[in-house]
């Protein structure tokens, strides 16, 4: 299968023109007439995983994240971004990242998290004037206790660890969610009444402005937006040989 065959069908789902305008979402490194013999699936593009993909004999990278986010100036092997690119130029790996593109349509990064806490019915939770946008709200399946929704929402997320606010409710139903960075969406949770909003990387003062209000759940980026090598894998599943990497690893560590 010929790479740009694989990129329609990711950008049929992710258009690009959707993207936020400071992103650099699509092909990072390669040729779209390339034919390609298997990809690997990851939400970063690190050493490690380049290397895994040399190994597998994978000639595409898909990613979330771009591995060229705000531009390389050389390539002289000084960073790890550059060390990548070299090391895909040299091996005849393409990379493509899908980013805000993936996250602003509905069943994208957001509305996969939902599913993964049994969440089915969920709509955008900022949309555009077309209707996409970031984050999605729903309603679980049934109201469940606040202690026994933050258990299910670690053990879904495979979560070493989660950071919460309190609200003053006992019972939690609607529940809004953005991947990756979205603590600014926090008071669009609030308007549109969810009783928890779950997203990364929320500072000490969004958690302290959304104390007594909404049930404020904050992990690591990388675990709230892994899901996204799921939604990969769906899209080309039977189309084209595709592996989860498991070199894919948060940076982030625990003690």
């Amino acid at each position: 299968m010929i790479l740009q065959s694989i990129l329609d069908i990711i950008e049929s789902v992710a258009p690009l023109g959707q993207q936020e305008e400071w992103d650099n979402s699509g092909l990072q490194v390669g040729d779209t007439g390339a034919e390609i013999k298997a990809a690997l699936l990851t939400t970063d593009v690190t050493e490690a995983v380049v290397s895994e993909a040399i190994v597998l004999g994978c000639n595409l990278i898909i990613s979330h994240h771009p591995l060229i986010f705000h531009g390389l100036k050389h390539l002289t092997g000084s960073t790890p971004q550059e060390r990548c690119a070299e090391m895909c130029i040299c091996h005849g790996i393409a990379v493509y990242s899908s980013h805000t593109a993936m996250d602003k349509v509905l069943r994208g990064v957001s509305g996969k998290m939902a599913e993964k806490i049994g969440i089915k019915d969920y709509r955008i939770l900022v949309p555009d004037a077309e209707n996409v946008g970031l984050g999605v709200i729903g309603k679980l399946p049934q109201p469940t206790p606040v202690p026994q929704f933050l258990k299910q929402v670690k053990e879904a997320f495979g979560a070493e660890q989660i950071r919460y606010t309190e609200s003053g409710k006992d019972i939690v139903e609607t529940i809004a969610l953005c991947g990756g960075a979205g603590a600014e969406f926090t008071e669009d949770a609030i308007r549109q009444k969810a009783d928890a909003y779950i997203s990364a990387d929320f500072k000490y003062h969004d958690m302290q402005a959304a104390d007594g209000r909404i049930i404020a759940v904050d992990m690591d980026h990388w675990t709230s937006e892994h899901f996204t090598r799921d939604i990969f894998a769906e899209l080309l599943n039977g189309k084209i040989k595709t592996y989860i990497s498991q070199q894919d690893k948060s940076p982030i560590k625990y003690i």
